[in-house]
Formats: structure tokens, C-alpha cells, sequence
């Protein structure tokens, strides 16, 4: 149940209210908002005068509910706002990982001369083995944040774990949490308690429930800047990475009200089928997109087989507009 209390309950009073209901507070648009379990189905006797108006839900997804709040939220990334009305398709771009100062500056400079705003780039790499390349670290935190500073771009990056959450929060852009760190309540925690976007990735075996679920930790704790991207899940198939769930896609659209960014490298895997995948996502009306780029896929460090090359990016770009276009979309 979400409650929003009167104007004229002052905030002790609406921090006994939660605390005898078990609720969480928060302050949202002006107002007092309460939020506690999906068990709770009226508002009780002794508050009901103080209380401006309830809504009672089935399940915890509460804050993100279109039930809830029927318009899509606005996020600002620097001098950009996704979600809401805007009606347009962010186009983030960049390697996969950080790999030296001259690698991540290029990828910077082809972002800058297409005219976007916003350069991905891994730092902490959350990887299945540990003789992969397990990303430079601060280091590259460093040289994102340089990149930023030179370039004016926004950067997002992943958090791997909640060693270095901080870090990531205080030097990005975006606070990327990947698809094997969604589970983690101590970055969910940590990202709750900043204004920073945080950029939600589904986990490859999470069902919609429970990666709208990821979400309401963030929201609950009072960062509303929250956006869910989908990247493919693990299904029978062998001959691409992940399927990308584009079905799933629609019912977010359809239930949630938060922005929501497609990954299609990580889900295809291989970089022929981008571009299809990427048309696709973008004819759905979607609010984003992550696509990997490289300057050289062949000896990239990770993910190699399902980077573009900077040409192709620049190629990819001009094939989504007219997509976009048809859809009432621009892109940005």
C-alpha cells in the first residue's frame, strides 16, 4: 500500500505514522509518501483522518506501478532527460571495458563527433571466470572521469560489488547495476540514498516481477531516477548469447512507469545481429539503448565478439533515425 499524508501532517508525526505501520517514508514531489507491504489492504482507523489518498496493490510493485503513477518518470542524465513525454531514444555508446587512456579516449571522441552525449565504459568487471580481464578498476574510473571532464560527456559505468558502490556513485554519470549484481541489497541500498540515475540490469534468469522488485529497493529508499534495461535471458538456445526479451519489454510499458533501456549486444552476443535487434528495440518506442563499440573488436579485452566497430556505430545510428521517426521518436 502507498499512502500520501495530508500537507499539514508535520514530519515527526509522519515518521510515527510509518514507524506504526512499518512503513517506509519518503518525500516525493512535496509530499509525505508512505509505502508497506503488499499485505496491507486499508488504511487503519486511528490515521485514516491524516491520510490524502491510498492505493492498495496485489504485489511489492508499488512505487513503479503505472497503478500508481500512470505517467512515465522523467530522468535528467546531465543535459538530457529521458522517460516522461520526451518521446525520444538516448543512444549510449562505448567500449566494453576501460583498457588504456588512448582506447577509452577515442571511444569518447567518436561519441562527441555524432553529436551524442553519453560514453559507456566497464571499470569493475563482474566476469563468470576468474582468468578473464577483470577491468582496470579505479583506474579506469579515473580515466572515464577524465573523459567527462575533457569532453563534457556523461559516463556510466557498471558497480561490480559493494566495495567500490561509492566510488562508481561519486565519479559517474549513470550507476550501472548489472544483470549478476541486481540481487545485491547493499549497492541497492547504496544507490537509494543518492539523486544519481540508476540504470537497473535485468538479471539473465529474473523474472519481471523481480527485476521491477530490484527496482522498488532504489525507489523506496528515495531516489526516484531509476531505469530498468533489458539484455536478454538464458533460455534453451545455444546459438545466440541470450534471447532478448522484447515481450517482456511490452508488459514493462505496459505496468510500469519507469524508463527502460534495451542492450542488445549483450543479448545477441555476436555484432552481425546488432543492428537487426537494435531496429527492433527502437520501433517499440523504448527510452534508450546500450550498444557496445570498439575500435578494434578483434583485440578488445572483453566481449570482443559482440562489439561494433566505430564505423558501424556511426552506420547503426543513421539506420536507427528513420525507425525512430516512424514511431514519433528522435534520437539523441
Amino acid at each position: 500500500m502507498i499512502l500520501h499524508l495530508k500537507n499539514n501532517v508535520a514530519h515527526d508525526r509522519a515518521e510515527e505514522i510509518a514507524a506504526s505501520i512499518n512503513a517506509f517514508l519518503i518525500h516525493s514531489e512535496g509530499k509525505h509518501v508512505l509505502i508497506s507491504g503488499a499485505a496491507m489492504k486499508e488504511v487503519p482507523g486511528d490515521i485514516h483522518s491524516e491520510v490524502d489518498e491510498f492505493w492498495v496493490f496485489d504485489n511489492d510493485i508499488q512505487l513503479a506501478s503505472k497503478k500508481y503513477r500512470s505517467e512515465k518518470r522523467e530522468v535528467k542524465i546531465g543535459n538530457v532527460t529521458i522517460g516522461g513525454t520526451n518521446n525520444s531514444t538516448l543512444l549510449i555508446g562505448g567500449p566494453c571495458s576501460v583498457e588504456s587512456e588512448a582506447q577509452i579516449r577515442e571511444g569518447a571522441e567518436l561519441i562527441v563527433d555524432m553529436g551524442l552525449t553519453t560514453l559507456r565504459g566497464g571499470c569493475y568487471k563482474p566476469r563468470t571466470s576468474p582468468y578473464s580481464f577483470q577491468g582496470m578498476g579505479y583506474e579506469g574510473l579515473m580515466l572515464l572521469k577524465k573523459m567527462r571532464e575533457e569532453y563534457g560527456l556523461n559516463v556510466i559505468t557498471e558497480v561490480r560489488d559493494a566495495t567500490h558502490v561509492h566510488d562508481v556513485i561519486e565519479h559517474s554519470d549513470v550507476i550501472q547495476i548489472g544483470a549478476k549484481a541486481m540481487y545485491d541489497q547493499g549497492i541497492l541500498r547504496a544507490c537509494a540514498k543518492t539523486n544519481k540515475p540508476v540504470l537497473i540490469k535485468r538479471g539473465f534468469g529474473t523474472t519481471l516481477k523481480e527485476f521491477v522488485q530490484a527496482a522498488e529497493f532504489v525507489l523506496s529508499g528515495g531516489n526516484e531516477n531509476v531505469i530498468l534495461c533489458e539484455r536478454g535471458l538464458r533460455t534453451f538456445e545455444t546459438n545466440t548469447r541470450f534471447t532478448l526479451d522484447l515481450c517482456g519489454v511490452a508488459w514493462l510499458q505496459e505496468h510500469t512507469n519507469l524508463p527502460i533501456v534495451l542492450d542488445p549486444s549483450h543479448a545477441m552476443g555476436y555484432a552481425y545481429g546488432v543492428p537487426v535487434l537494435s531496429r527492433a528495440c527502437v520501433a517499440m518506442g523504448i527510452d534508450g539503448l546500450l550498444i557496445e563499440a570498439h575500435r578494434n573488436p578483434k583485440v578488445a579485452k572483453s566481449d570482443a565478439s559482440q562489439q561494433l566497430t566505430h564505423d558501424e556505430f556511426r552506420a547503426l545510428l543513421e539506420s536507427l533515425k528513420p525507425v525512430a521517426n516512424a514511431v514519433g521518436y528522435k534520437m539523441i
